[in-house]
């Protein structure tokens, strides 16, 4: 597996989570204290993310680490 494919992976399960939800991406932002724009620039690949802000978003979404980047 290549970045670009572990990136689509992981954009696309915070996009799942986040909508199985019911949250907006500024709920999600408000709950793992991003801003919006920083949550549409990860779930659209433009920044690459760290461990860390994944773990921050994990928390946000109540799920753990592993759920968002699991192959």
């Amino acid at each position: 597996m290549n970045r670009e494919r572990i990136s689509k992976i992981t954009r696309n399960r915070i996009i799942a989570f986040r909508k199985a939800s019911g949250w907006s991406k500024s709920d999600l932002a408000r709950a793992c204290h991003k801003d919006r724009q920083a949550i549409e620039k990860i779930e659209n690949g433009k920044v690459n993310v760290t461990l860390y802000t994944l773990w921050e978003i994990a928390q946000g979404l109540e799920v753990g680490l592993g759920k968002l980047v699991e192959g």
